[in-house]
């Protein structure tokens, strides 16, 4: 245990975000240098705050089954190197998940039962990010090959970490990207203000290092050889297993009258333009918009949806000199506390302010658009009203109905589930009830040798869940290429996966 008095004697402190003002000028990241730098002054004390309970429930919290009391152990002894090791015992990328995860495990710690629970992510981001500084992060490379290949399909979080586990394995991997570079979501879906890419490629240079080879800019699917890709056929025929890691990226869209007005996107296209744009210019060119870019500049923006991608969404227009942005929840405003029928340990749907909240916009709860109005074919307004949920069901408050002013509005309203053409159909995958590829606990298809892991699998969920997926996927193929059952750790076994699906 740490300190046996540290959750008693200290406070739950969190990192200074730099100034409101300083940081709508530029793309960096919200904290000064990086998070684990800003957080290093108090890391010591935060780390003591931990309880090393008998029951760990901030493991339930964690699909990656992290070993928090241990490196909070570790790091108020000082004993970083070793806090390292148990950091990467269970997760792949620490410094996406302490930049990126909603820290399900807080919400899980017993000192948040009765004070403020221990800041695990910050703990977490702290340790990667002084271990990258101090240049304590090197290539792992197999001892031996198996002569055993795979293809991964998508490079997001998931496939990452399918891809990294695999090539430790002695496997060779080949991860094949449909995009100009390597990430997936990580790389443009991502603002730089909250994640800034150099963090996904230093972490994708270790790979390369260890001996993933990585596939840009390569359609995969049926015809997708004319293109220079390769079809699903031709993967099974070259690869002794294909992993699908494909994401889920059929997004939910608002069907009302006017939806098909210029000026309405969704917000993923809107956040991989900005992207792009800032990977391909000085950050001062990307206020400007480049030519059929979707750019926010001047315009009364307004954001359909709550969560992540409209904070994100938020902070990017704002950066882009939005001359207003209002971000509409259909939900009523969730409390500042813990409510009755969520109670410990689960993750609360309460009150949340991120960095982007703090930057400007408006937020607006229990709100329904009705309908979309525009002038010469490109949107002008929403009209919007109150409502209520009763007995289940929504109720518009009559009386309520007004027009908002929109010259871009953006649909932040998540995914449905993986592209149902392609590679999906040319190899016959089955799919469950909501549209995602189905597979068996070994992470398998109904196709032998073709596994499916992430968010086309699970369904749209958190980067944790993505990196646990991938690293229990990665246990099943190890084993189906092996014949016998594998060495590698899988983190989450089926029943687990099920309460917590």
């Amino acid at each position: 245990m740490a300190d046996p008095r540290g959750f008693i004697t200290k406070q739950r402190q969190l990192a200074e975000r730099r100034p409101v003002d300083e940081r709508l000028t530029d793309w960096q990241e919200v904290y000064p240098g990086t998070p684990g730098r800003a957080l290093l002054p108090i890391i010591t004390d935060q780390a003591s705050r931990c309880m090393d309970c008998g029951i760990p429930f901030c493991h339930t919290g964690c699909p990656l089954g992290n070993l928090i009391p241990e490196w909070n152990d570790l790091i108020w002894r000082d004993e970083w190197t070793s806090a390292l090791e148990r950091l990467h015992a269970t997760n792949n990328f620490p410094e996406f998940t302490g930049r990126l995860c909603p820290a399900p495990c807080e919400t899980a710690c017993v000192v948040g039962i009765s004070r403020e629970p221990v800041t695990i992510k910050n703990i977490e981001v702290s340790i990667i990010d002084k271990a990258w500084d101090d240049r304590r992060v090197v290539p792992q490379q197999p001892q031996w090959h198996s002569l055993k290949t795979v293809a991964v399909v998508g490079s997001g979080p998931a496939g990452l970490a399918v891809a990294q586990q695999l090539t430790r394995a002695g496997h060779t991997v080949v991860v094949y990207e449909r995009a100009d570079a390597i990430g997936g979501l990580l790389r443009y879906g991502i603002p730089e203000f909250k994640m800034e890419k150099a963090v996904v490629d230093r972490r994708l240079k270790q790979m390369r290092l260890e001996g993933t080879v990585f596939k840009t800019s390569t359609p995969i699917g049926p015809g997708a050889d004319s293109e220079g890709g390769i079809s699903g056929e031709q993967l099974r025929e070259r690869f002794d297993a294909v992993v699908l890691t494909i994401g889920s990226t059929v997004p939910r869209a608002l069907q009302v009258p006017g939806s098909d007005l210029d000026g309405i996107h969704q917000a993923m296209d809107y956040l991989t333009q900005a992207t792009q744009r800032l990977a391909t210019a000085e950050p001062v060119e990307a206020r400007e918009p480049a030519e059929g870019q979707i750019h926010a500049k001047g315009k009364h923006v307004v954001v359909i949806g709550g969560g992540d991608t409209s904070n994100d969404c938020l902070g990017t227009a704002l950066r882009q000199g939005a001359a207003s942005v209002t971000q509409l929840e259909i939900m009523p405003q969730p409390p500042e506390t813990r409510p009755e029928n969520q109670p410990w340990p689960t993750y609360p749907m309460i009150y949340r302010i991120a960095s982007a909240n703090e930057e400007g916009g408006e937020r607006m709860y229990a709100v329904n658009t009705s309908e979309f109005v525009g002038e010469d074919g490109h949107v002008t307004g929403l009209r919007l009203s109150e409502v209520t949920f009763e007995g289940g069901k929504l109720v518009t408050v009559e009386g309520t109905e007004r027009e908002l002013k929109a010259d871009l509005v953006l649909q932040a309203m998540g995914f449905l589930h993986p592209e149902g053409d392609g590679i999906v159909a040319e190899l016959g995958l089955e799919l469950d009830e909501r549209g995602n590829i189905r597979r068996g606990d070994d992470y398998q298809t109904n196709v032998p040798g073709v596994f499916a892991a992430g968010d086309c699998g699970r369904g749209q969920s958190l980067i944790v869940w993505a990196i646990a997926e991938g690293r229990a996927c990665a246990n099943g193929i190890d084993a189906f290429l092996a014949g016998a059952p594998s060495k590698l750790p899988r983190p989450i076994g089926p029943e687990v996966r099920q309460l917590m699906a």
